[in-house]
């Protein structure tokens, strides 16, 4: 099956999204790095906003060399038409309020379609895992902050130990709060075989910082050869 769904890599390996990528510079330092994943926000409100035409050209440098991810909130038709015509993407993750309904009628559209669920307590995974039967992989995000204007990228993480005990037969990807300190106790904690970073690898709200970006995939790969937790 196609990489952007399931199973995961059977080599083992974590997998690896950078998302809100907005410049060459970040893309290059994402792709150069081994990125597995290179995540395009379409959502306006977000620092890391990129509009379809301008990402146009990210996607065509990223193609072969890392699957596209184009991020949607709640976005319409007409909207959904624009960015797939513009980036090709590989994947759709869907961040916003969507239905089971919503998800299932964008499966045609990309190759994948992630739906990401916030988290707080294990009960809002497995809520997940039953609403969302035919998406792809679900993205565990910690739940926004009272008065966010976003969905997600709020450097906030949500409390690991909930999956203790946790069977998730499965795939999802780990999100929310990560940076280069702490991706090897989160993935070691959660078993995620796939994670994702944006406000963890920047200077600034939208301003990714190459060295940064390098130094998570370095974490996020030497992870996966430390033994489980128990």
């Amino acid at each position: 099956m196609d990489i952007a769904g399931w199973p995961c890599d059977p080599s083992g390996m974590v997998e690896v999204k950078i998302c809100g990528l907005r410049s060459e510079e970040a893309l290059d330092a994402a792709l150069g790095a081994g990125a597995d994943y290179v995540g395009l926000v379409f959502f306006p409100p977000s620092p890391r906003y990129v509009a379809p035409a301008a990402a146009a050209p990210l996607a065509d440098r990223a193609r072969g060399r890392a699957r596209i991810v184009a991020l949607t909130v709640d976005a319409t038709d007409a909207e959904i038409e624009a960015i797939v015509a513009a980036v090709r993407p590989d994947v759709l993750q869907l961040h916003g309020r969507e239905s089971a309904a919503r998800v299932a009628s964008l499966r045609h559209r990309a190759g994948a379609v992630w739906k990401a669920v916030p988290v707080a307590a294990a009960a809002d995974i497995t809520a997940g895992l039953a609403a969302y039967p035919a998406v792809d992989r679900l993205l565990l995000d910690a739940q926004p902050p009272k008065g966010a204007t976003r969905p997600g990228g709020n450097a906030r993480a949500f409390d690991w130990g909930v999956f203790a005990g946790l069977d998730l037969a499965r795939p999802f990807v780990l999100s929310g709060g990560l940076d280069a300190a702490n991706v090897a106790a989160a993935i070691q904690a959660s078993g995620a075989a796939a994670v994702d970073v944006s406000s963890g690898v920047e200077r600034a709200p939208g301003d990714k910082d190459p060295a940064l970006i390098r130094a998570f995939i370095r974490a996020a790969r030497a992870a996966a050869a430390l033994p489980a937790e128990t």
